[in-house]
């Protein structure tokens, strides 16, 4: 299989035929749910050919899509991973429109946590998605499918959700990159909901070029010009958390954090600036501990309590513990999230991006288990904040720390997912680590 930025190489046809044999190579059934007819998928391909034949332009051509469950995709079954759940969508979420106009085929429905309710990989009745490398360990989640799909090249793209860190923390743990742009950049139209204010559509890839190029088409390149952003510096400044903040880090996730800092500033002149993270902090709490978890039971409580013996228990404590939520405490909340929106914008401006840990660490499938509410609570400490807050986020895997994957994510204000892109791409080059092989193996 070739990259996705050089699909000039192999045609549309080519590409999908490399797909289904890498599909049937790699021993990961759990990363799907529905896997398209290879005959579908190659007359698809076909017509991506004519259209070519024809001259249209077509920034994606050939490139294969790994679609998460919670997104619509004319005529394949969307579940959420729920078969009870289960429907028959006739169009396609926007999202999926605008990559199959842009040449992209799609490959299948992937395996994600139960209603995008979690950040392991692990609440599917379908199975717990394992690690591409290391199958003792945890995917991430709720995007598991879609990631290891990716990461094992049988998809040049994971179209995915990213509420509170479903796209960023298995786009780390999977040595990928994801891009969770700005709220409202992508439409959610033909997206199961699940918290519908902070609903995002993200994009996994291999590489970084990868990825922009695909976000440049769900965006429909659009220009993000609500606000002016700051001109890319020099030597960037980069705001960063102080080691007391950082207290669920893994000892060894801390050590390659600090390792990283200590190579921007070397390599790249980055001027560090400690800010105070509670703000940040406070907002992601929020979003499950606060009232906003109210948007869960909006979503899908009715069905869950209807249908709880078909819903995985975590799942179901999580959202049912929000039918009691009145009214008068999701406006509390949401004034209390206008503050700390305007507090945590205020610590980083002037800086290009906030740079944190992607997650603490990245777990076996036995800790997860052994505490399944409590690690992935912790899995999302850095990431929850980041929708409730209204910005864009670019993963970037940056090695391996405690035997898992590492990575980093670099944060922005909305409207700057352009300037942030640039930045993570002056990052990426500076590492083989951080620029990704994209090419596939056989």
């Amino acid at each position: 299989m070739t990259e996705l930025t050089a699909s000039a190489v192999a045609t549309p046809t080519a590409r999908v035929h490399a797909a289904y044999r890498r599909l049937a190579l790699e021993e990961r059934p759990e990363a799907w749910i529905h896997v398209r007819d290879e005959r579908e998928a190659l007359a698809e391909a076909g017509l991506v050919e004519r259209r070519l034949d024809r001259g249209e332009p077509m920034p994606l051509a050939g490139a294969t899509v790994a679609v998460k469950d919670n997104i619509d995709v004319a005529g394949l079954p969307t579940t959420a991973a729920c078969p009870a759940f289960a429907y028959l969508p006739d169009r396609d979420a926007v999202a999926v429109a605008r990559l199959r106009a842009a040449g992209a085929i799609v490959l299948g429905k992937t395996n994600l946590d139960q209603f995008a309710t979690g950040l392991a990989g692990t609440r599917s009745p379908y199975g717990a998605v394992r690690d591409a490398r290391d199958p003792a360990r945890v995917a991430g989640g709720s995007s598991s499918g879609s990631a290891v799909a990716v990461a094992l090249g049988i998809a040049d793209i994971g179209l995915v959700t990213d509420t509170a860190g479903s796209g960023r923390v298995p786009a780390a743990f999977q040595g990928i990159v994801g891009i969770k742009p700005t709220p409202g950049l992508v439409p959610a139209t033909g997206v199961v909901p699940a918290s519908r204010s902070f609903d995002c559509v993200g994009v996994l890839a291999r590489d970084l070029v990868a990825a922009r190029r695909a976000m440049s088409v769900l965006s429909d390149a659009r220009p993000l010009a609500r606000r002016a952003s700051p001109t890319a510096k020099v030597f960037p400044r980069l705001a960063v958390a102080s080691p007391e903040q950082l207290t669920a880090l893994s000892p060894g996730t801390a050590a390659a954090l600090a390792r990283l800092e200590r190579q921007l500033v070397d390599e790249l002149g980055a001027q560090l600036m400690t800010v105070d993270l509670q703000p940040f902090l406070d907002a992601g709490d929020l979003l499950y501990g606060g009232a906003l978890v109210a948007e869960r039971y909006a979503a899908v409580g009715r069905f869950i309590a209807a249908n709880r013996a078909a819903v995985d228990p975590s799942v179901a404590e999580i959202v049912l513990a929000a039918q009691s939520i009145s009214i008068a405490e999701q406006r509390r909340d949401h004034r209390r999230l206008r503050q700390l929106r305007a507090t945590a914008t205020e610590a980083i401006a002037g800086c290009d991006a906030l740079l944190l840990p992607t997650a603490p660490f990245q777990p076996t499938m036995s800790e997860v288990a052994r505490d399944p509410l409590g690690v992935v609570r912790r899995l999302g400490t850095y990431t929850t904040h980041c929708n409730v807050l209204g910005m864009c986020a670019i993963t970037l895997p940056a090695g391996e720390a405690d035997g898992g994957r590492f990575g980093i994510t670099l944060y922005a204000p909305a409207s700057e997912d352009e300037p942030v892109a640039r930045l993570a791409a002056r990052i990426a080059s500076r590492d083989p680590v951080l620029r990704v092989d994209s090419r596939v193996r056989p």
